[in-house]
């Protein structure tokens, strides 16, 4: 049976353990060398040697993997970043005149994948000390694939890539200067002005790069990546700082992109978007940080479907335990008998020349509330008022209560998770530590996490305090669409236990569907002036909410989660004229 070896020198620092482990090993008793610590003082595995015995896991679980492949792989990886490092098996396809998805968790090879097809990183088929490849290396390798088409027009120039990468808050680190400036570089289209304008950026095009937001940077990338004349446009998390209204903008300009000359790749999270914007889907699946295979093209409404199931039949994989669904009807009507927990009446706050306002709402016990709303609106200066981290200038906050708050940027330090997490890992170990999966971030300092990490890491902060109300600020962001509803059901479980009530404030429509009961709806004009309304019933709220986005849901007849309709579809007019934005 073909197998892998992970090791990761970074979490196994200890030279002492090392020998250790190199000493425990019945292979390297029987005199042969399966596992040594090199030279450089990292430990390696041979893994023609390795059986697979499973003792070295036992003796680092956190630093080492040992993973046995199915048979149809022991063949040649496409790409892998050395020994005892993460393995790629297969690319996705493009499409032409389709956009197609890729959809998978983190951690499992999708932005290597498209570096592979924009030409950024050069694939080395497994043999990580030999030099860069070509193009007729990549073509015979893919011999009898559609890739193999893709890499013959690549070759001969017939296809050209532009490429937005995912980390775009790092782009001010290696470009300087203003916004308009920079666009014009790239304008090869000479339809800056047309560009901008649709992707709102206007107001910031003579700003310099470093002084821009993450919402204005993301979409300042996404117009550098468009204006370049290609044939193949790949965007890597294309809505990560965007609120809702911007995710729809930007997911309609994409698909108006789209002509029978080209092909669109995206990756991304936000399974309501990349519903909305996809013809087609790819699934990714493996195991993190180990090795990760790309699935065949499946429409998407199908694939979406496949990926909530967790089992793909045609190849014969299951990558969840369970099914997960959606409700199948908006939740009923309730009339709250219990007594508020909190409540406010008039509440009123300026900051700079923006002004927040609401009306008369309150929380009851055992409630989680979604917020929704653009940026710019107040959600976190409300959140901070209730939290008692801002003084409100007007109006009442009634019966205060103990608040636990976590805010929306993580700040960091060099100190350990684990004593970060101490009360979490005594006392909620099942309920939020092993389902996060955060113990084998136990010994990181928080300086030395992931953005997804240190997300998890914060809201099993905020969540490991006694409190009568969590305050969650954007607890999605960083996440991938996996560990979104892993959370949203760690939170639901969590709040029901404990009989207390939360207040969640994020931009994924699929995330705040499945996890709310009730509805507070942000409107104004942002940086300008915020209104706080609600809290609503769900249907009463998303209602209020689709129609100021102009767009109608639909419920997808096997899983039930939401889809947004095709704008002026039959049904997205149907729906309109009923008033039905949220339910069909």
């Amino acid at each position: 049976m073909p197998r892998i070896a992970i090791v990761d020198n970074e979490k196994l620092k200890d030279l002492q353990q090392k020998h250790y482990i190199a000493g425990i090993c019945p292979v390297n008793r029987t005199g042969k060398e399966c596992i040594k610590v090199e030279a450089d003082g990292k430990l390696s595995i041979d893994e023609h040697l390795c059986t697979g015995c499973g003792i070295c896991p036992k003796a680092a679980p956190l630093a080492i993997k040992i993973i046995n492949l199915p048979e149809e792989l022991a063949k040649k990886p496409v790409h892998r970043y050395g020994e005892n490092k993460f393995i790629l098996y297969s690319v996705p396809t493009p499409g032409l005149g389709k956009v197609t998805g890729i959809l998978g968790v983190n951690g499992i090879g999708k932005s290597t994948a498209i570096k592979i097809l924009a030409g950024a990183v050069k694939p080395n088929f497994g043999d990580w000390t030999s030099a860069e490849t070509d193009y007729d290396q990549l073509i015979e390798f893919f011999k009898g694939s559609e890739a193999q088409g893709f890499f013959e027009k690549i070759k001969k120039g017939e296809i050209k890539v532009a490429y937005k990468p995912q980390q775009v808050d790092l782009i001010p680190k290696t470009t300087k200067g203003k916004v308009i400036d920079l666009l014009k570089k790239v304008d090869e289209k000479n339809e800056l002005k047309k560009i901008s304008n649709e992707l709102q950026l206007n107001d910031v095009l003579n700003n310099d790069i470093s002084e821009i937001s993450g919402g204005e940077l993301q979409r300042a990338a996404i117009a550098a990546t468009v204006l370049k004349n290609a044939d193949l446009y790949i965007f890597d998390e294309p809505t990560s700082y965007l609120d809702i209204k911007q995710r729809i903008n930007v997911s309609r300009f994409i698909k108006a992109m789209i002509n029978e000359n080209n092909s669109v790749l995206v990756v991304e999270h936000d399974l309501v978007i990349l519903d909305y914007i996809c013809d087609l889907v790819h699934l990714m699946y493996g195991k993190e940080d180990a090795y990760g295979i790309v699935s065949g093209v499946k429409p998407v409404r199908n694939g979406i479907n496949v990926y909530l199931g967790g089992y793909i039949k045609e190849e014969n994989v299951r990558f969840r335990d369970s099914k997960i669904k959606f409700a199948e009807k908006p939740p009923i009507k309730k009339k709250h008998t219990k007594e508020a927990i909190t409540s406010w009446e008039n509440v009123e706050k300026k900051l700079g020349n923006f002004t927040l306002k609401s009306g008369k709402g309150s929380i009851h016990k055992n409630e989680i509330i979604g917020i929704l709303g653009e940026n710019g609106t107040g959600k976190t200066t409300f959140v901070k008022i209730l939290a008692s981290v801002l003084k409100q200038d007007k109006g009442e906050i009634s019966h205060k209560v103990k608040v636990s708050y976590k805010p929306q940027y993580l700040e960091v330090s060099d100190e350990l998770v684990v004593d970060v997490l101490k009360n979490a890992f005594h006392k909620y170990e099942n309920q939020i530590v092993h389902p996060l999966n955060i113990v084998q971030l136990s010994l990181k300092k928080l300086n030395e996490l992931s953005g997804g990490e240190l997300q998890k890491v914060a809201i099993a902060y905020c969540l490991q305090n006694d409190a009568d109300l969590y305050l969650l600020d954007e607890p999605s962001a960083y996440l991938d669409s996996e560990q979104r509803l892993i959370l949203s059901k760690v939170i639901r479980d969590f709040i029901e236990h404990k009989g207390v009530s939360a207040l969640i404030v994020d931009h994924d429509l699929l995330f705040i569907d499945y996890i709310s009961d009730k509805l507070i709806v942000f409107e104004g004009k942002p940086a300008i002036e915020g209104n706080v309304t609600g809290p609503f019933d769900m249907e009463d709220g998303m209602n209020k909410f689709l129609k100021e986005l102009g767009i109608t849901l639909r419920r997808d007849p096997e899983t039930n989660r939401p889809r947004v309709n095709k704008l002026d579809s039959r049904l997205d007019r149907e729906q309109k004229e009923s008033g039905k934005y949220y339910y069909a």
